[in-house]
């Protein structure tokens, strides 16, 4: 639910309005008010550092604004030091309801990993825990890979794979030098959470296959993450990374050739009848990092690869539940760089997207490789880097995981390793870029987005 407030010239002109409503029968009885402008609360997250700079472990601190607070360069926000302690052993993994209301957080690791939490957002240091909490850590480890899924904030969803190499004997028990390698066996498991109800819906284990070929050189599915609803809802779409071992000698495979990107495909809701897709113009993996790698827009659903030996793609999924292999959108072409690598990224209602990047120009900073923001126009398969904002070589993006979007605005967090910054405004309709609020800084803490 979106929070209204009225601002003290809006409160003025309101009160002088009934005023001389009350004093004159003059004045047109058509004569409106304009309305008070909406607003939204805007989450901004720090991660803390643990033992190095930018490594986020110390935990994760939230503070929320409203929109129009955000886009105030006179406002200062310090999560670090006034900020709520999201309860997490490490960086904790978060997600917002679509309006801002609502913050939903699963614990990663430690002895509350897996722990579901939702929070109303009050503004400033003010989340109140709302429902009840359940832990999905029976299912999917106290580590989980999670999601909310683009259902209405009904339904989230967490992911593991875990691998088991198979070796044929052949039929001998006493020389295991007539092993020999046959696959590795990859086993997922799929929860969904009721997030309104804290519910566990449906959980589902499937052995998940690649080619006889692939499996026969050694190459498995090592990680999953990242599952997307399609336009029909009845699909569950999940990024995958491949490894690969050495047939011969079952050790980890270096310097292998990259196969085309792959994403596993289960009936929704039930989660069954598990598939497996192959682009052939992305190469590399679909499983992202720490934020949404996948974006239905339009009937069709977007997905960012990474580790592509071209550079990173958007790859498109049709609605027949196939890879578009027409759509050729490769941001090294887009950006004219090389090695382009696509960190985190979010389209708005229209098409247009901010993205998070780096690439083989890309500095190294104090806690990685230097990050830059491009917008992206998933229509005519552009992408132009945003250069109103300040990009210090300790402005670190691997570990980003949110954008706040707010109708055709997207809000994003700028600011160095242990250096103070700002939020971001993009209006991707016009490209028009705000610089709003100061972001306060930590020693070694970085700023890992806006919800």
């Amino acid at each position: 639910m979106k929070h209204t407030f009225l601002n003290y010239k809006a409160l003025a002109f309101i009160l002088t309005f009934s005023a001389l409503t009350a004093c004159s029968d003059d004045i047109n009885e058509n004569q409106t008010v304009d309305p008070v402008e909406e607003t939204r609360w805007i989450t901004i997250a720090g991660a803390k550092m643990g033992d190095n700079p930018g490594d986020g472990n110390g935990g994760t601190l939230i503070y929320a604004v409203t929109s129009e607070d955000a886009k105030d360069p006179t406002v200062s926000i310090d999560p670090f030091e006034n900020g709520f302690i999201a309860p997490s052993n490490r960086t904790a993994r978060l997600q917002a309801s679509e309006d801002g209301s609502t913050i939903f957080n699963i614990s990663y690791a430690g002895d509350t990993g897996g722990n579901y939490t939702k929070y109303t957002v009050e503004g400033g240091q003010t989340f109140t825990a709302t429902g009840s909490e359940v832990s999905i850590a029976p299912y999917v480890g106290t580590a989980p890979r999670w999601i909310k899924l683009f259902d209405g904030d009904q339904t989230g969803s967490a992911v593991y794979v875990s691998t088991e190499h198979q070796v044929d004997d052949n039929g001998t028990t006493d020389d295991v030098t007539d092993d020999v390698y046959t696959y590795t066996e990859a086993t997922i498991g799929v929860v969904t959470l009721d997030l309104e109800n804290s519910l566990i819906k449906e959980f589902k284990e499937h052995v998940v296959r690649l080619s006889a070929e692939e499996e026969a050189k050694g190459y498995y599915i090592s990680r999953i993450d990242m599952p997307t609803l399609n336009k029909a809802g009845d699909k569950l779409y999940i990024g995958a990374r491949l490894s690969k071992v050495d047939p011969a000698t079952v050790e980890s495979d270096r310097g292998y050739e990259i196969l085309g990107s792959k994403t596993i495909i289960l009936d929704y809701p039930s989660l069954l009848n598990p598939t497996v897709i192959t682009s052939t113009l992305g190469h590399g993996n679909t499983n992202g990092y720490r934020s949404i790698n996948a974006f239905e827009y339009e009937g069709s659903v977007y997905q960012a690869n990474q580790s592509d030996p071209e550079g990173s793609h958007i790859l498109k999924i049709g609605a027949n539940n196939e890879y578009d292999n027409s759509y050729d959108f490769n941001l090294d072409d887009a950006l004219g760089v090389t090695g382009a690598y696509i960190l985190a990224w979010r389209p708005a209602a229209n098409g247009k997207a901010v993205l998070a990047y780096r690439h083989d120009g890309s500095v190294d900073g104090l806690a990685g490789a230097q990050g830059f923001f491009a917008l992206v126009d998933l229509n005519a398969k552009t992408a132009t880097k945003i250069d109103d904002i300040h990009y210090d070589p300790d402005f670190y993006l691997f570990q980003y995981q949110g954008f706040a979007v707010d109708g055709n605005e997207i809000y994003l967090t700028q600011a160095p390793v242990g250096q103070n910054g700002n939020i971001y405004v993009v209006n991707t309709d016009t490209g028009a870029v705000t610089k709003g609020a100061t972001l306060v800084n930590a020693t070694g803490s970085h700023f890992i987005g806006a919800w």
